[in-house]
């Protein structure tokens, strides 16, 4: 069995630790706790490991967040990975800091990301972990929001909420979404 995890987030130094960057990051921790070697190929950072007898490849797009869709449907064709095989990791705002949600499927809540994807992929029937970031900010002021770094407290509840991810990614993989969901979503707290 293949599965693809997608990471969402923006390329760049200056996006390393911004709210938007928290699929990226959790990518990072997936490939480091796995052992996972990052390289540089066509429109996104790839590594590959094996966990309990499945390949599973983790991507972190290099197209930028509004063009994530172009990146994980290359992949998924290149890899031979099916739709109902991927997940794809993401920031929400609607969700307070540290909450995770998983879906198999459902609307892109006005994330650019998650609409390309399905925009790209003709359909919004693919899992997604949503990875809530808080929503402390005032009227239009949402881009600086998400494109801001995480506070002093946040900062300290990440190498905890990014365990989280990763048992999250591992338990999509080896017990399948259903199961997956209802572990992730009632098992919820910081």
């Amino acid at each position: 069995m293949k599965y693809l995890i997608a990471g969402l987030g923006n390329i760049g130094p200056q996006y390393e630790l911004t709210r938007h960057n928290i699929g990226f990051l959790a990518m990072d921790e997936l490939a480091l706790k796995s052992n996972a070697k990052w390289t540089i190929e066509k429109l996104a950072y790839v590594a590959e490991t094996k966990h309990k007898g499945r390949t599973l490849y983790f991507i972190k797009p290099t197209t930028f967040m509004n063009l994530s869709g172009k990146a994980i449907n290359y992949w998924l064709q290149e890899f031979k990975v099916p739709v109902d095989n991927l997940l794809v990791i993401t920031d929400d705002i609607a969700l307070p800091f540290g909450k995770l949600r998983m879906r198999p499927k459902g609307s892109n809540g006005g994330h650019n990301g998650l609409g390309n994807i399905q925009e790209t992929l003709a359909t919004d029937v693919y899992t997604r972990l949503r990875v809530g970031v808080g929503n402390d900010f005032s009227k239009g002021r949402q881009v600086d929001f998400v494109l801001s770094n995480f506070n002093a407290d946040e900062i300290k509840e990440l190498p905890f909420l990014l365990n989280r991810c990763e048992e999250a990614a591992y338990a999509f993989a080896t017990i399948g979404v259903d199961k997956a969901m209802n572990t992730i979503n009632t098992n919820n707290s910081l």
